[in-house]
């Protein structure tokens, strides 16, 4: 069994920072790429950013220069530092990490729960 727990979301005022968490625990064997979307109302789902097992990242233009992905291997988690927060970044954030368990041998990818985001003064 594999479970995913994201923390960190809040309500900040424009400007502000915040970190996400992402953490994932149970039976697994290796991981690779990691990272988040978003979803806010009237908008699409969006790619922010992600990371590979190489340390490479890639983020939305949106956010680029703002936010920063880092991943720590050992505890299976996934962060996202976020900075110079604007209103328009207000949405729900969802976490993903491809993994394998040790009782398979695909890869899947599992979701966190989703935690909230809101800018606003």
């Amino acid at each position: 069994q594999v479970h995913v727990v994201e923390s960190g979301g809040g309500l900040v005022p424009p400007g502000g920072s915040l970190r996400l968490s992402c953490a994932a625990s149970g039976d697994i064997f290796s991981s690779s790429s990691m990272g988040w979307y978003r979803q806010a109302p009237g908008k699409q789902r969006e790619l922010v950013a992600d990371i590979n097992t190489s340390y490479s990242t890639m983020y939305a233009d949106s956010v680029k220069g703002r936010f920063t992905i880092s991943r720590d291997n050992a505890k299976n988690t996934v962060y996202l530092q976020m900075n110079s927060l604007k209103p328009e970044d207000t949405a729900v954030y969802y976490c993903y990490q491809d993994l394998k368990t040790t009782s398979g041998s695909s890869w899947y990818r599992f979701w966190g729960q989703g935690t909230q985001v809101t800018v606003s003064s």
